[in-house]
């Protein structure tokens, strides 16, 4: 079990956090997503250690920028 926060720029609503949950949820071996709109962060919980480049693109697909360094 493995579990990673990352921040992403531009969510502003629920509706942002939604969108973004949707699109990591698709991820293989995504177990459980948390997004905090107010901090610009999303807690991803998965079976292993996920690639920073699908959590990335997941996020970009959904119309929002994951923050380079997290």
């Amino acid at each position: 079990m493995s579990t990673s926060t990352y921040t992403v720029s531009g969510m502003a609503c629920g509706h942002c956090a939604g969108f973004v949950t949707e699109e990591i949820e698709t991820i293989a071996g995504v177990t459980g997503v948390a997004v905090d709109v107010e901090a610009g962060t999303v807690t991803v919980t998965s079976d292993e250690v996920l690639d920073i480049a699908v959590v990335r693109a997941a996020v970009e697909e959904a119309g929002y920028e994951l923050v380079p360094g997290t």
